[in-house]
């Protein structure tokens, strides 16, 4: 599976780790956890890590697109963490599609990221990739 989920602030925060290709089958997992926290919460916060990610396949960037949809004002803020230049792009791409505030973070700024996502002061700017 390419895909790991974690919650941390009381379910507040939905912590995802992407390795690998996302295939279509990894929204089944996924999906529903946004929807209970979205729930239980209503907007919540994420945090996408992307270690080794090569993107999606045809699938999967299908259920991505129905995914952003639908979710598009559920998402209070968007932190991307990745390792290379299209995944800092894809910070950039993606902020038409949510009503979110995005921010993309170097890998090495997991923490930062974690305390914007927080909430938490001094973390204001993310680490330029």
């Amino acid at each position: 599976m390419a895909i790991t989920l974690g919650e941390s602030n009381d379910g507040k925060v939905l912590e995802v780790s992407l390795t690998g290709k996302l295939a279509k089958g990894d929204y089944e997992a996924f999906v529903p956890v946004v929807e209970r926290l979205v729930r239980q919460h209503g907007q919540i916060r994420m945090l996408v890590a992307m270690h080794d990610f090569h993107g999606w396949t045809a699938g999967a960037l299908w259920e991505d697109t129905k995914f952003a949809a639908q979710r598009f004002r559920d998402i209070e803020r968007l932190a991307l963490v990745g390792e290379t230049k299209w995944q800092h792009g894809m910070a950039v791409f993606c902020k038409p599609f949510t009503a979110a505030t995005v921010r993309y973070f170097d890998h090495t700024a997991l923490s930062e990221a974690r305390a914007w996502l927080e909430g938490e002061e001094g973390a204001h700017e993310p680490v330029k990739g």
